[in-house]
């Protein structure tokens, strides 16, 4: 069983027929994901790829059990899905929408440990583990990128993922479970969270981390590394540490603020903790390697 989504998990999908819906919900099937329906208000009675389509998910929920929802939402209609995904009794779920407002940012994360739910995103790509299941949007037949093995990835950026997990690849080593924890600033799950899951899996022999400029989550993965919540090998990218002070990064999670956030603040306590820093994607192979 992988930490999140394998061959088994029953996935139902909110926002099915939309563009990117119908479009990914067609390569996550191919790949193997268990989807069992999806959710349009007003397009009850469609199907897309063969997967039923409900008006609302309680009413999917008469018909069907369900393990994890992904949320193809507009980010002002995200809370309101996420709430319908909780009512429902549903643990995991995945928003991938990019600009969820602050505040219902904020109250998704309360409602969602309030629940003993686990959210991913938003701003996600989603959840991976090659060669089994996916929900989210990522180029899986890329071998190159996406082949299965013993190395989790959490990662804060869409763009350099493919790079570092390439590098992983590249160095004869594999995926197991890949979560985009998103770059907004509130996520509704945060890198030290997730690293019990890690930690406890025993198809995961080491971690990569994929942070940036801003926030303090590296720091927060050196403190659980301290506290020996986490000991597995661990190695780090981190992206930003050209800028210049002051500089904000590519989306909103990246803002340094209060004195903490910067890569060098960062560097330090990871290094302190145990953990390697890579200072380009091709030394993250090299560095696994090392520990290993």
């Amino acid at each position: 069983m992988s930490i999140f989504i394998d061959q088994k998990t029953k996935v139902i999908i909110q926002g099915i027929t939309g563009q990117e819906g119908s479009y990914w919900t067609k390569h996550m099937k191919e790949m193997g994901t268990k989807i069992v329906a999806g959710v349009t208000p007003g397009k009850e009675g469609q199907q897309v790829e063969g997967i039923p389509v409900f008006h609302s998910l309680r009413r999917a929920a008469e018909r069907f059990d369900f393990d994890a929802a992904l949320l193809f939402v507009p980010p002002r209609f995200t809370k309101d899905a996420v709430w319908e995904a909780l009512d429902a009794g549903i643990k995991k779920i995945v928003t991938v929408a990019d600009g969820i407002p602050l505040h219902d940012a904020i109250q998704i994360r309360q409602a969602a440990k309030a629940a003993g739910a686990l959210v991913i995103g938003g701003n996600t790509s989603g959840v991976i583990s090659p060669g089994k299941a996916m929900m989210g949007f990522f180029p899986y037949w890329l071998e190159r990128v996406y082949k299965p093995g013993r190395i989790g990835v959490m990662t804060r950026s869409g763009s350099l993922t493919n790079e570092v997990t390439a590098m992983v690849v590249k160095a004869g080593l594999g995926i197991s479970t890949l979560i985009g924890i998103g770059g907004d600033p509130v996520p509704g799950t945060r890198f030290a969270e997730m690293l019990p899951y890690y930690q406890r899996d025993q198809e995961t022999e080491a971690v990569v981390i994929i942070g940036e400029l801003g926030g303090t989550m590296e720091e927060e993965v050196a403190g659980a590394i301290k506290a020996q919540i986490y000991n597995k090998p661990l190695v780090a990218f981190l992206a930003g540490r050209t800028a210049p002070p002051g500089q904000r990064m590519g989306h909103a999670g990246a803002i340094i603020t209060g004195g903490k956030g910067s890569v060098e603040d960062k560097i330090i306590a990871l290094t302190e903790a145990g953990a390697l820093v890579a200072e380009r994607p091709s030394e993250v192979g090299r560095l696994l390697h090392q520990l290993l």
